[in-house]
């Protein structure tokens, strides 16, 4: 079950071979939510509490000069930035790695976002890839790429193609 990250969740032993997401997991995250700066779902084994995978979603917004030309035209210029859903972190421990939990976790992280957007106002989800491997991982799932920024996005008229 994907759930909130609390303290019965073992982060001690995750590795997902990079230290930046190991790291923000260990000692960044519970800051984070504490603050309301994001929130953090976890995969995690029912009986021992060892976290599988993990993934943040927090607010943010885009400026509207960012997306492709053809879907600025269909957005108010009135608007200076767009508002988003950042899924900042996403991340798989080594051993769980291959067996379709990224996808798992991505689909979820996706339908919460949709389904926060029916109350609160999010044109797309948005995505930092931190490396290629990342970057292609969200292109086999349809994520756009954001002219000349590394950032990627998915509309929520794409998501609910998908969720309805």
């Amino acid at each position: 079950m994907i759930e909130l990250l609390d303290k019965k969740h073992n982060r001690d032993d995750f590795d997902c071979g990079k230290d930046l997401l190991n790291n923000y997991l260990k000692n960044q995250a519970g800051q984070d939510i504490k603050r309301k700066l994001s929130a953090c779902f976890v995969l995690a084994e029912s009986t021992s509490g060892k976290i599988q995978g993990y993934y943040t979603l927090s607010n943010n917004s885009i400026p509207l000069s960012s997306f492709p030309e053809h879907l600025q035209k269909k957005l108010p210029r009135s608007y200076i930035s767009i508002p988003t859903t950042l899924l900042g972190r996403l991340a798989i421990d080594t051993k769980y790695q291959g067996k379709g939990i990224g996808k798992i976790l991505l689909i979820d992280a996706l339908k919460r976002s949709y389904e926060i957007s029916q109350e609160i106002g999010s044109f797309a989800v948005v995505v930092d890839p931190i490396d290629e491997e990342a970057e292609k991982f969200y292109e086999k799932y349809d994520f756009i790429k954001l002219p000349d920024s590394g950032k990627m996005f998915i509309s929520m008229k794409t998501l609910t193609q998908l969720f309805t």
